[in-house]
């Protein structure tokens, strides 16, 4: 157990939730989430809107582009949150992504045509992409040292909470009629998140005395990884398998060049340390492969819709049966304090993941029964148990295994990337496994589930590297 003394003198015990949660880093751990969660929110929140949205607005031929945008905003803005933690210290940054998010939710609430709320989705994207990769890279700036695991466990669980809340309350404003107001909602809470800011993060830099350093971008690896992921992106539209496939490969081509030119540039998205000996590229590697598989929910309600007939409130809640174990299990997993029990956690959650969706293909069929439903939901909360159990541990190693404790901040901003990118990866893929395969919707299904599973597999190596050292 870890002794922290604070600014009055007072030893208190650290590193529990209840230290986490109570007075002294509620209002801290409310905001770093929350920034996390808006970003995530509206993500799923758009979704559920956007057949509403394209009903009284027009622009069907734009569609995927609402996703597309706001993803490439999101990858491209993440980058550069070290920059801006340096350039203008956390409070201003933060405000700065929230007033952005703000004005980009004000844009999509009075679009008149589709041209219009792609501007705002990009805005979105690119705010939300700031605030997600802050609500990271602040906790090791804001909290101590023994308190990283807990809060990157509350801050990441802000994808499982987003997964239901999202598409509930894109629901139920587009079954109002009211999706106008679903956005403008967001630009609501955008701005009581804003009046929290002063109140528990610092203003200015981290060392005021030494001059404010020139805000640079990493413009060709922003480039690289900007192209990529849109190029992923628009895999999921054509129906043609080959051409698919093709912008598939050329998007793993470029995150390949961006490796490349990233380990070579003097102003990098990722931390030196990640191309050194240490287990740091081990533990972006395995986070990838986890939040890549997790992309399978994606299609979940679709499939239980066409092949269990289920109606799509139920077919939601379906989808959100891996969310369910994902928060779960990640707040349990970040409770362990045994390096060894840890270690043995996140070593085997790739294979926890891959036997949960394992499960799930071998059960999709058609006119599903009630029975194998619930095998459904329980190969999904089996699948999200693997990545809830080891992504508290994966990022809090991330923080911690630099070489260059000035690096621990750029190392945090980069497990946001990671996310952001191989979650685009993942869409790509189940949009092109599920466009390729012939014989019906449970075919598909049972494609796309075996395929993901095939993808857990593949992180056992990448998760055995990571915990060398870590025992």
């Amino acid at each position: 157990m870890v002794h922290v003394t604070d600014a009055t003198g007072t030893t208190e015990t650290d590193g529990s939730w209840r230290v986490l949660l109570g007075t002294r880093y509620l209002g801290t751990s409310t905001l770093l989430a929350g920034g996390v969660a808006l970003y995530a929110i509206n993500e799923f929140l758009t979704i559920s809107l956007l057949p509403s949205t394209v009903a009284d607005i027009g622009g069907e031929r734009l569609y995927a582009w609402v996703t597309t945008l706001y993803l490439v905003g999101s990858v491209v803005a993440a980058t550069t949150v070290s920059a801006a933690l340096r350039r203008l210290g956390a409070r201003s940054s933060y405000l700065l992504g929230l007033a952005v998010f703000g004005i980009g939710s004000v844009v999509c609430a009075v679009a008149p045509n589709m041209e219009v709320l792609l501007a705002g989705r990009t805005l979105q994207g690119a705010a939300g992409g700031l605030l997600a990769g802050l609500g990271y890279a602040l906790i090791s700036a804001v909290l101590p040292q023994a308190l990283w695991t807990r809060a990157s466990a509350l801050v990441s669980a802000m994808w499982g909470v987003a997964t239901v809340v999202g598409p509930a309350t894109g629901g139920l404003f587009a079954q109002l009629g009211l999706w106008r107001w679903a956005f403008g909602a967001l630009a609501i809470l955008t701005a009581a998140m804003a009046a929290l800011v002063p109140m528990v993060l610092p203003a200015g830099r981290a060392d005021p005395d030494c001059a404010a350093p020139a805000l640079k971008i990493p413009v060709w690896s922003l480039l690289l990884l900007g192209t990529a992921a849109l190029t992923v992106s628009v895999a999921e539209v054509p129906h043609n398998s080959v051409a698919a496939t093709g912008l598939l490969a050329a998007s793993v081509l470029l995150v390949a060049v961006f490796v490349m030119v990233d380990r070579r540039a003097s102003l990098a998205v990722l931390p030196p340390s990640a191309f050194g000996s240490g287990p740091l590229k081990w533990i972006y590697l395995t986070e990838a492969l986890l939040m890549a598989a997790a992309m399978v929910d994606m299609y979940v309600p679709l499939f239980g819709q066409r092949l269990a007939h289920l109606n799509p409130l139920a077919a939601g809640f379906l989808g959100a049966a891996l969310a369910v174990g994902w928060t779960v299990s990640e707040i349990v997993s970040a409770s362990l304090s045994s390096r060894r029990v840890i270690a043995a956690v996140v070593a085997a959650a790739p294979l926890v993941m891959a036997a949960g969706l394992a499960l799930g293909a071998a059960t999709q069929v058609d006119h599903a029964s009630a029975g194998l439903v619930a095998l459904w939901a329980l190969a999904l909360m089996i699948s999200g148990t693997g990545i809830g159990a080891s992504w508290p541990h994966l990022s809090a190693w991330a923080m911690q295994s630099v070489d260059d404790a000035n690096e621990a901040g750029t190392a945090a901003a980069a497990i946001n990337m990671v996310q952001l990118i191989s979650g685009a990866f993942g869409a790509g893929l189940a949009g092109v496994v599920v466009n390729s395969v012939g014989g019906g919707a449970a075919t598909a299904a049972r494609w796309l589930f075996a395929v993901f599973a095939a993808v857990g597999v593949a992180g056992v190596l990448a998760a055995y590297r990571a915990t060398r050292g870590q025992h």
